[in-house]
């Protein structure tokens, strides 16, 4: 097995740089602290394929290259934030609303 760098896939190498770099700086335009290294290479390659896929949705005309992949990668991540930090709201919202226990009896 050769371990030489020719054959190393580069293009995972790419997802990962993206994925960090896009995850980084949607959280840190959102006003958040991050989710740490790997939270945001988790977002931010979700986010880059969700950013890819409406960029090609909505037929948005993107620069060619490392800017425009940057650009709908932050861009899919912040939406992607967005809906994270709406579902945990919600959730929080359900937990501080005291339920109504009926008493019965007998």
């Amino acid at each position: 097995m050769d371990w030489s760098l020719s054959n190393l896939d580069w293009s995972l190498v790419a997802t990962i740089f993206f994925g960090a770099m896009s995850g980084y700086i949607a959280s840190r335009i959102l006003g958040g602290e991050g989710f740490g290294f790997f939270g945001n290479i988790v977002v931010g390659i979700i986010g880059g394929y969700l950013g890819s896929w409406l960029v090609k949705v909505a037929k948005i005309p993107l620069m060619e290259g490392f800017f425009g992949t940057l650009v709908s990668s932050v861009g899919g991540a912040i939406i992607l934030i967005f809906f994270i930090e709406l579902i945990k709201y919600m959730q929080k919202s359900n937990r501080s609303v005291p339920s109504r226990k009926t008493r019965t009896r007998k």
